[in-house]
């Protein structure tokens, strides 16, 4: 993934309406210079963390998703969604959080990230990735803005996460949970192991107070979009008006100088920060360590392992 443009699309849009978000992405993918062409094969990558959540504003919204994907598709793209959440499987979320009754009769595949590519990280640490976002043409991030109660908040950059495959990730929370700066570098290191795309992202209702699963809705009525996720991540910062030295994967891409980390570079085609009314969006003020307890991790597995089997022919 080239981190280079800065460049990012705000638009307004208050309701979850498949055809409406549709014409916003049209209108965001041309602003920020994205398309795509016939035959591309297109991952779309939600935020499928659980279907345990209240109104499931853990994950993206099933229309959203919808309008992704038909936008893709009227393109002539080859469409596949898939995500590695933490509890449970893609195709059993995307199930029962309503995504995969928002995608019926599309001529999309679903798919489970539990194929895995150990790469090694720029910075020497090793890691099992999955094969099918290391290998689509295009990868297409679908993140919702929820606030996190260890990371601040969880935008663009947070959600390529997702492409580490199964129990890697609860690892990592066990390993580097004391080091929020260090568990940050590594989110960063996954970047240029992943193909150019697009985020697109949810912002219609957030998620705010508490995070990443349960929290209150707050009404943002914002979709954004940006070739760079680091831009499109230090832009809504700023929407949401929250101090981006609390967030450690920014304050991890800007000590590398990164494309889209300086405020000051940003460029906004159609509507900007300001033009938004997220004053109000609450992050965690105390933010606890990175961790993950190791009997929710033998929880997390045992489900995992229980929704394959029933999943399974």
């Amino acid at each position: 993934m080239r981190i280079n443009s800065t460049s990012v699309a705000l638009l307004h849009c208050r309701h979850y309406r498949t055809q409406e978000i549709a014409e916003k992405i049209d209108q965001i993918c041309a602003a920020v210079g994205f398309s795509v062409s016939g035959g591309t094969r297109v991952l779309l990558k939600p935020n499928l963390l659980t279907a345990r959540s209240a109104r499931h504003l853990a994950c993206t919204h099933p229309e959203f998703v919808a309008a992704a994907a038909e936008w893709f598709l009227d393109r002539g793209a080859r469409v596949v969604i898939g995500d590695s959440p933490a509890f449970g499987t893609a195709k059993g979320v995307m199930r029962t959080t309503g995504i995969a009754g928002a995608l019926a009769g599309l001529p999309v595949e679903f798919t489970n990230f539990d194929q895995p590519v150990t790469v090694r990280l720029q910075g020497g640490v090793t890691v099992d990735m999955a094969r099918a976002p290391l290998e689509c043409d295009v990868l297409v991030n679908l993140p919702r803005v929820k606030a996190h109660s260890q990371l601040y908040v969880t935008l663009a950059v947070k959600n390529y996460f997702g492409t580490v495959v199964g129990l890697q990730k609860p690892w990592w929370h066990l390993h580097y949970g004391k080091h929020a700066g260090q568990f940050a570098s590594h989110l960063v290191d996954l970047l240029p192991l992943l193909p150019d795309g697009v985020t697109l992202l949810d912002g219609i209702v957030a998620m705010h107070k508490s995070g990443p699963i349960s929290g209150s809705p707050f009404s943002l009525g914002l979709v954004a979009g940006a070739v760079n996720p680091v831009a499109l991540d230090t832009a809504l910062l700023q929407v949401l008006g929250l101090d981006r030295s609390l967030s450690a994967i920014w304050h991890e891409c800007a000590s590398r100088g990164l494309a889209g980390a300086d405020l000051e570079m940003i460029k906004y085609p159609l509507f900007k920060p300001a033009d938004f009314s997220g004053g109000n969006f609450k992050a965690p003020v105390i933010l606890k360590p990175v961790s993950f307890n190791p009997l929710r991790m033998l929880v997390s597995a045992f489900r995992r392992f229980a929704a394959r089997v029933k999943e399974s022919p």
